[in-house]
């Protein structure tokens, strides 16, 4: 009976069919077990950890969370809700784990409780610990793990020995201030930087490298719950464009507690973007400066916490930092992504292991002789796992592909000892898939095994166009009403883009335009656009937004409606355009700057005052505030001279945000109403009551849907009925 619910229903009962397949992948270093999370069905939103054994294929249930709390609802520390929101994690029960160098122990939390996993024989246990614990991590060893609790970092024994000594429950670092953390990832790091992490483990499991976090120089802000008047807001540190962030630093830990801080040029490099601790080098950092033009590579001297030097890259638009980098090798030579000649390569040492047509992603594993790497190449839907060599038989330079199929896929791959998991999503079929291979040492691979997946199968198919508009050559996905026969007539169009940094939406994979088919069939042409800003291409392509964002995505939207109208049947009299975060603040934008171009625009949770962003987000693209207000006053929605009423006509516009939202704050939204309203600028506003950023409850992404069809129809004068299921209350 799921697979026959309405659309809507389906994909936010599922979300967005992501339930139930495999995810989250590690594995042994002996290649007898591959452990991964799973929910149970694809309507489970609880996680469980599984073993696999890649030998006949046998999986097995470590860790059931249920079992584990009994049937008790889960019960998060704000520590981890915030981990959670940073990450958009929107499932429950088991949703990460960490394990041992040989990934025979797992590691995680349920509730506040630490719990451990022996992955050999699918045991489970608890583990007395000062709660409520957040982010556990086995030493490599696997005799200690280490976590956060109330802002302390603290280390257990696995074996439960000790009280109060080294082997025992004990705080390596307790806060020595009321806004001051260790362990843990400030907002910019997680949000931004792709960092989640504020703790590593030395090789020898006798030492923690942890970062400290004092909040103490971030504003205050306040989020309330309008529908409960009688609960207190609740207080985050926002640093918000032009304010103050926090102060990040470093210290070794001894396992006696002893301490060795690590020193660096904060003043001038406060962001700690990366932090990489292997036996192949000391601990190397990447800091950036605050206006991120230059980045510096650092190694910690871990006698004296001093550091050193080994690289720095500096741009003069900005500098990037990359998953999986830096890194070292084996034998002790920097890998690092870098832009250079125009490409975005992979280095190892001084040496670039790949150049054009690849647009390198992220490192994925380091080999003996190898580098396993994610990359875009010549079609920049098409995004592929690669391996390139730095010695042995391949040591004369090229990559190849890992995996390669005769159509485009997003791949990505997660290797250990021989063996690789390697997940494929494609055009071909829903949802993806996930084998276990075995890397041959100069190229090709061997299937062992395929991971089930529990995941449902839509109830539509996606049939997007993939193609290059205009003279940009703009990657666009063109999507119309299934059974739409040429010759039936121009149809209203519906612009359905995110359209700016950080998100590529246009891509090989049949789910991701299920959403975008699902509003063609209500009768749009769908057209979704990567224009300049949004990654996969080149370097250029993401930096030509530096100073004048929304602008230069607007009129990239614009210049490919224009370009596929002479091949597509688009009625340029009925347009529309809908998204969400900075699709949100497009749409927007779109409706009050060009309405000669937009008749209707859904704006879902926008950033409208840009100086209401954050601090890593805004200044890299637009500069501080104080010292480039213009490029502010350009961007911003609530600053627009069109709402003055100098730009006409008046557009209809379903502004949409969370209330509960703590990365683009409703601030963003009730400004802009506000603004509106006192231009004479009729407009319609849905708040969304304790919604996130997310939106991830499944009434309301299944009522958002239908809620935006109803809406977009009324304002083009489309006068079809409504789409089947109307919203649920």
């Amino acid at each position: 009976m799921t697979g026959q619910l309405p659309f809507p229903r389906h994909s936010a009962r599922t979300q967005r069919f992501t339930l139930g397949a495999p995810r989250d992948f590690s594995l042994s270093p002996d290649g007898t077990r591959v452990v991964f999370l799973r929910s149970a069905d694809g309507t489970d939103r609880s996680q469980r950890l599984w073993v696999l054994d890649p030998a006949d294929g046998r999986e097995f249930t470590a860790a059931d969370p249920r079992a584990l709390l009994a049937g008790a609802d889960e019960e998060l520390p704000p520590e981890e809700r915030a981990r959670r929101e940073r990450s958009r994690e929107g499932s429950a029960g088991i949703v990460g784990y960490a394990v041992d160098a040989a990934v025979e122990l797992a590691a995680f939390a349920l509730s506040g409780r630490l719990f451990v996993s022996e992955l050999r024989a699918g045991t489970t246990r608890e583990l007395r610990a000062a709660g409520p614990v957040v982010d556990p991590r086995p030493s490599p060893d696997g005799r200690r793990v280490a976590y956060v609790a109330n802002g302390a970092l603290r280390v257990v024994a696995v074996d439960g020995a000790g009280t109060g000594d080294a082997s025992g429950d004990r705080a390596l670092a307790e806060p020595d201030g009321p806004e001051v953390t260790w362990g843990l990832a400030e907002f910019v790091a997680a949000e931004e930087m792709g960092r989640h992490r504020g703790f590593w483990w030395s090789p020898e499991s006798d030492r923690l490298l942890a970062a400290r976090v004092d909040e103490a120089p971030v504003a205050r802000w306040w989020i309330a719950d309008p529908s409960h008047p009688d609960r207190e807001p609740t207080e985050v540190r926002y640093p918000a464009a032009g304010t103050a962030n926090a102060e990040v630093t470093l210290a070794l830990f001894d396992l006696d507690g002893s301490r060795t801080d690590v020193r660096w040029d904060t003043a001038c490099y406060p962001y700690l973007a990366r932090v990489h601790w292997s036996a192949a080098g000391p601990p190397l950092l990447l800091v950036q400066t605050r206006d991120q033009r230059a980045q510096r590579y650092l190694t910690v001297d871990t006698d004296t916490g001093a550091t050193t030097a080994v690289h720095e890259d500096e741009d003069e638009v900005w500098v990037e930092p990359f998953p999986g980098a830096p890194a070292w090798t084996s034998d002790g030579r920097l890998v690092r992504i870098a832009d250079e000649g125009g490409a975005r390569k992979l280095f190892v040492g001084d040496r670039p292991l790949t150049g054009e047509p690849l647009h390198v992603r992220a490192v994925l594993d380091i080999g003996t002789d190898d580098v396993l790497f994610s990359a875009s190449g010549a079609d920049m839907h098409d995004i592929g796992v690669y391996r390139a060599w730095f010695r042995g038989s391949g040591d004369q330079g090229g990559w190849e592909r890992v995996g390669e199929r005769p159509y485009p896929t997003v791949s990505s791959a997660v290797r250990g000892g021989e063996l690789t998991v390697l997940t494929q999503a494609s055009m071909e079929r829903p949802g993806a898939r996930s084998e276990v291979v075995r890397l041959d040492p100069d190229g090709g691979e061997k299937v062992l095994a395929v991971i089930g997946s529990h995941a449902e199968t839509p109830g539509l198919t996606a049939r997007p166009r993939l193609v290059l508009a205009g003279e940009r050559r703009i990657p666009c996905a063109v999507l119309l009403p299934t059974g739409h026969q040429e010759g039936d007539g121009p149809l209203p169009v519906l612009l359905d883009p995110y359209g700016g940094p950080h998100g590529q939406r246009v891509v090989a994979a049949h789910n991701a335009h299920l959403t975008s088919q699902w509003f063609a069939d209500q009768g749009f042409a769908v057209i979704v656009a990567d224009g300049r800003g949004t990654p996969g291409r080149s370097p250029a392509w993401e930096k030509a937004v530096s100073r004048q964002v929304g602008p230069v995505a607007l009129d990239d939207q614009v210049h490919a409606l224009e370009a596929l109208a002479d091949s597509f049947p688009l009625d340029l009299g009925r347009v529309a355009i809908r998204g969400w975060s900075f699709g949100g603040y497009l749409a927007g934008l779109a409706a009050l700057r060009r309405p000669d171009v937009f008749h209707a625009a859904v704006v879902g949770a926008p950033v409208t005052d840009l100086r209401l962003y954050d601090t890593h987000y805004q200044e890299r693209y637009l500069g501080r505030p104080e010292e480039e207000p213009a490029a502010y006053a350009l961007n911003s929605l609530v600053t627009d001279e069109g709402l003055s009423g100098a730009v006409e006509p008046h557009r209809p516009m379903l502004i949409v945000h969370g209330l509960a939202d703590d990365n683009v704050v409703v601030a963003h939204s009730l400004r802009l109403s506000s603004a509106l309203l006192a231009a004479g600028r009729p407009h319609e506003v849905l708040p969304l009551t304790g919604v996130t950023h997310m939106a991830s409850q499944e009434q309301v992404a299944e009522n958002l849907l239908l809620l935006q069809v109803e809406f977009l129809k009324r304002s083009l004068g489309i006068g079809q009925r409504s789409p089947a299921g109307g919203p649920r209350t």
